[in-house]
């Protein structure tokens, strides 16, 4: 498992902990937010497979996943260029304008015994200690409930191989290791469908 270099994560903890110079702009969020729009969706609802919703997303979580694929912490080649471009005022208004957003409504549940077994894999693992009882999240813990099923799979899939970088990577790596292949697609489910 590759760790966060010491000089990005302290990068990144003072600028999403240090008080912006001034309030972040939402306006200029959403208008920013039309290099997303291809991958992430209208409104930030992706409709790509493997590609999570930004929308209802928490602010922080938004200016830390940027700050890491901007610092090269996270690769991922599409993103790349977007973030090559971006300010850290860019990444102010666009966490405060995809938080603003509705989350993205769930799918109705079309496979209720297996979203039970999701269920106990969350509380075994004790996924709302960090995402909340909701697992809406908070702080950097991500929005985790109503996400793409197919993005959560691949999300548990690469924290279990030791593959995905950036922000709660111990905490999931220890997480997702220890589940099986069916736990993870169990999860997965449960929780694109809350």
């Amino acid at each position: 498992m590759r760790s966060l270099p010491f000089g990005i994560a302290v990068a990144a903890a003072a600028f999403v902990g240090a008080a912006p110079a001034r309030a972040a702009d939402i306006a200029a969020g959403k208008e920013k937010a039309q290099l997303c729009v291809g991958c992430h969706g209208e409104n930030g609802i992706s409709q790509m497979e493997n590609v999570p919703s930004l929308a209802g997303q928490l602010d922080q979580v938004i200016q830390w996943q940027l700050v890491y694929f901007r610092a090269g912490a996270r690769k991922n080649e599409p993103m790349q260029p977007i973030v090559d471009q971006l300010s850290n005022e860019d990444i102010r208004n666009l966490g405060a304008y995809f938080a603003s957003l509705p989350p993205p409504k769930p799918e109705p549940d079309d496979d209720p015994d297996l979203s039970r077994k999701g269920a106990q894999a969350a509380a075994g693992r004790r996924c709302a200690s960090c995402h909340t009882d909701s697992y809406a999240g908070a702080k950097a813990a991500a929005r985790i409930a109503g996400q793409r099923e197919d993005y959560l799979l691949k999300a548990l899939r690469d924290y279990k191989k030791g593959v995905r970088s950036g922000g709660g990577q111990a905490a999931m790596a220890e997480v997702a290791y220890p589940l099986s292949e069916e736990e993870i697609v169990a999860l997965a489910h449960y929780l694109a469908h809350l």
